[in-house]
């Protein structure tokens, strides 16, 4: 795991340059962070309502959700407009955001128990306030997402979150965010298996069309068997030239491809392909990647492998030391 070798090795130090923006330096998601921190729902709402696509909805919640506070006085929205399911929508997906932040990120041995059952009530509220919206407006495919993602955490059983899962994809089949919490979903860590997960995520890559974000689902599968291996056989298998190839081919017909437009929800999937390409040694095509995020840096995947913005750095300087 040479990544994290070279974190054990230089953990305390500091970087400067990228930094964490949950606006991913997006105009659109700035203004909206801005409105939420501001406790301006009429400003959120105008940004919101306008955004249609469904992908795109979905990255600005992504954006919301990491805004602090916004439980504590959203509910005023909701009282403000009874007749809009928006600020329902909204109170639900940053709900699951919520209820993460109770129980942290570690695993579930590290978690005291104080903390789970903050993490389950919080999980109640997101998941009552999605179904009110799935119930209001059935054809609403970003409260459906949400619920995708709540399958995991609320441990429902397969069945229920496939079913989830295909509430989505018949609604809009590309869905970027439900494919990636059905992939964790299925990850061997929470509820499924490798082979399941590698056959999501390759299927996904072979039907997407040039230019998506889907074909980062490849890189987060390697990514998620790599941090499950020993360590005597993690960095052999990133490096082997099956896993290299596939993710190259992943990247070209994905962020790499002419055809691909940079937009809302860039930084996670493209720090996805940056990451693996660099444990896989596909140097080139990682400096790339690391070309097109500029100073982008998303929690995920980087608290993978220690501090966001540390390991950012890290990997990138790592990637233009080796480019040939």
């Amino acid at each position: 795991m040479g990544l994290f070798r070279r974190l054990r090795g230089r953990a305390q130090e500091r970087v400067g340059g990228p930094v964490m923006d949950p606006a991913f330096g997006d105009p659109v998601a700035r203004t909206l962070v801005d409105a939420l921190k501001a406790r301006d729902w009429r400003a959120a709402r105008d940004v919101l309502t306008p955004v249609t696509d469904p992908d795109d909805r979905a990255y600005l919640m992504e954006a919301a959700g990491r805004v602090d506070g916004v439980q504590d006085w959203i509910g005023e929205w909701v009282a403000a407009e009874p007749d809009s399911t928006l600020p329902v929508l909204v109170r639900g997906c940053h709900a699951f955001y919520w209820a993460w932040e109770a129980r942290g990120n570690k695993r579930a041995q590290h978690t005291g128990q104080d903390q789970f059952r903050e993490f389950h009530k919080r999980l109640l509220v997101a998941e009552n306030l999605l179904d009110e919206v799935a119930d209001r407006d059935p054809d609403d495919v970003t409260c459906r997402a949400w619920l995708v993602a709540t399958s995991r955490a609320r441990q429902v059983d397969a069945d229920e979150a496939a079913a989830r899962f295909d509430a989505v994809v018949t609604r809009h089949p590309g869905h970027q965010v439900a494919h990636e919490h059905r992939l964790q979903y299925l990850c061997p860590k929470w509820f499924g298996t490798e082979e399941a997960m590698f056959s999501l995520a390759r299927a996904a890559t072979a039907s997407a069309p040039e230019g998506s974000m889907l074909p980062a689902l490849i890189a987060a599968a390697h990514i998620e068997k790599w941090l499950e291996l020993p360590a005597e056989e993690d960095d052999a298998y990133m490096r082997s030239d099956e896993v290299g190839a596939e993710l190259v081919a992943a990247a070209e017909k994905s962020i790499l491809h002419p055809t691909f437009r940079p937009g809302l929800g860039l930084a996670p999937r493209a720090g996805l392909f940056a990451l693996a390409l660099e444990l896989a040694h596909e140097f080139d095509t990682a400096a790339r990647v690391f070309d097109l995020l500029g100073d982008q840096v998303s929690e995920w995947p980087w608290g993978y492998v220690g501090e966001p913005v540390a390991a950012f750095v890290r990997s990138r300087d790592w990637v233009r030391e080796h480019v040939s």
